[in-house]
């Protein structure tokens, strides 16, 4: 994710000021590192501070962070800020968590001044105080240090807010929808379901079907839209009061609301604003949760959102996973009429969504995930352990030329297309935390693993990890958000969050 080009940093604080607003939340116990390409900021990197190990466990805590930011290719030094709970006493003095980072910073100095990004600056963030870990002058940096407010009340924080930017809670605080779904329409949806899910048992395999649910889901995805809304308070530091509205436009973390359809059934119903939820005709919801039990038709709505229906349909042709018609009905609810959408020429199910035009701003938003040891294993060793390779669930690339359709996994890895189509992900975002609200088991657990795995493709591992472990937690054992929670803890990067140009865009192309 990239800083808003017009904006002016004109002091740490609002360098400081900045970093919550670019995680999307507060940190703790972390180490944020953030490149600098000559005066411009560029990639934000948020890692667990390492919790022991030694100096072996420090140096290769300190290579990993190196390697992360080499993925801004254009980085020519680094600031560093440490955020560490207690951090700075009333006195001055550092807390029991801030002797520890000493180490730390001289290995991080050695391993990203080798890698050609010498650190320029670095920082002690604590609960009420902050300060330069290079000043000594009493003058300029008397003890205890700088208050906490002066990140808060910064210039560069009030126009984030003004940009509709906000600051949550950390991952896997509060779940993403705060709002209570009625007893009513939960026992509605389930019911639904479980008769979608009779109706379609045995139909895996037939093309017809397959077509009927990509056709449910794009006009589920046609029939909402981001609307403006406001969260709940949101604090971009300890006593904070500031809040503010998510960023406008297809690349925003607005809200989704369903239209009303043009039918005598109604697909799709409005609700009162909320933050990233939707409400859908209970016979819908009911068939979406359903056709997320059946694997393929699952993986095909990811690969549909990212690429276009064009190369959900080739991929699954291409696995083989249809059979000759056996006289089965189609099964499909009445459908939402498509609304027209602003700035849209088609929507996903055709695969011609109007995708965000590339910006020289662009770089990735990094997010490490919250595990107890993140980032201290040898680089090389990720590789092992990468993402789902090509299988049953995830078919291989369909060919190699550049008007090639992209397969499964080089989708599902971030490989291609070389731009998502990012407003259909956010979109898909929204239908998947509305379905994850009515109830549990294998449908929750696969709602709450797509919206880890656009989590992970925006580069925010922290808010991937979160949710695969719902997602977990939903269904012991679901093998998609294993996989996934296993790419997202070796802090993998997605292909798409790796390169400048595909990278995902928290305030859109004008969001250094």
């Amino acid at each position: 994710m990239t800083a808003p080009e017009h904006l002016t940093i004109s002091g740490p604080e609002d360098i400081l000021g900045y970093i919550p607003h670019s995680l999307g939340y507060w940190p703790s116990q972390s180490l944020v590192a953030m490149t600098m390409q000559g005066k411009r900021l560029g990639a934000t990197l948020r890692v667990d501070l390492p919790k022991g190990g030694g100096r072996r466990g420090r140096e290769a805590f300190a290579r990993t962070v190196a390697e992360y930011l080499l993925a801004d290719k254009e980085a020519d030094g680094t600031l560093l800020a440490f955020f560490v709970d207690g951090g700075i006493d009333g006195a001055g003095r550092e807390g029991r968590a801030a002797p520890s980072f000493r180490p730390l910073l001289a290995d991080l100095e050695c391993a990203l001044g080798l890698a050609g990004m010498p650190v320029r600056d670095a920082w002690l963030v604590g609960d009420e105080y902050w300060r330069n870990v290079y000043c000594t002058d009493s003058s300029c940096c008397p003890p205890p240090g700088r208050p906490i407010a002066e990140i808060r009340d910064s210039r560069l924080n009030a126009e984030m807010v003004y940009l509709g930017s906000s600051v949550g809670a950390p991952p896997g605080t509060a779940a993403p929808c705060s709002v209570d779904v009625p007893a009513a329409d939960t026992a509605a949806v389930m019911a639904a379901e479980q008769r979608w899910s009779l109706a379609l048992a045995g139909k895996g395999s037939l093309r017809a079907q397959f077509d009927a649910v990509l056709d449910a889901w794009s006009a589920a995805l046609e029939a909402v839209s981001p609307v403006a809304a406001s969260p709940a308070s949101s604090s971009p530091g300890p006593g904070s009061a500031q809040t503010g509205s998510p960023p406008s436009g297809p690349l925003g973390e607005g809200p989704i609301a369903a239209e009303p359809a043009a039918t005598d059934a109604p697909a799709a119903r409005p609700r009162a604003a909320g933050w990233g939820c939707g409400v859908l005709a209970p016979e819908l919801a009911g068939f979406l949760r359903a056709s997320l039990r059946v694997p393929a038709w699952r993986d095909a709505v990811l690969v549909m959102a990212a690429a276009g229906r064009a190369a959900a349909t080739a991929g699954a042709d291409a696995f083989g996973i249809f059979s000759a018609g056996s006289g089965l009905p189609v099964s499909c609810p009445p459908l939402p009429e498509p609304r027209l959408i602003p700035g849209r020429s088609s929507g996903p199910a055709t695969g011609g969504a109007k995708r965000s035009a590339p910006s020289d701003a662009k770089v990735l938003e990094a997010g490490a995930p919250e595990t107890e040891a993140p980032a201290t294993e040898p680089c090389g060793s990720r590789a092992e352990h990468g993402p789902p390779t090509a299988g049953p669930e995830h078919p291989a690339a369909l060919s190699c030329g550049p008007d090639a359709v992209p397969g499964y996994g080089e989708v599902l890895l971030g490989l291609s297309p070389p731009v998502p189509d990012w407003d259909a992900l956010k979109r898909l975002e929204g239908l998947m935390q509305a379905l994850s609200s009515y109830g549990g088991g294998e449908a929750q657990a696969a709602a709450l693993t797509a919206n880890g795995w656009i989590e992970w493709c925006r580069g925010r591992g922290s808010f991937a990890h979160a949710s695969l472990t719902r997602a977990l937690d939903a269904r012991p054992g679901y093998r998609l958000a294993e996989l996934l929670s296993e790419v997202v803890r070796r802090g993998t990067i997605c292909g798409w969050a790796g390169r400048r140009e595909a990278a995902w865009q928290k305030f859109g192309s004008d969001a250094a």
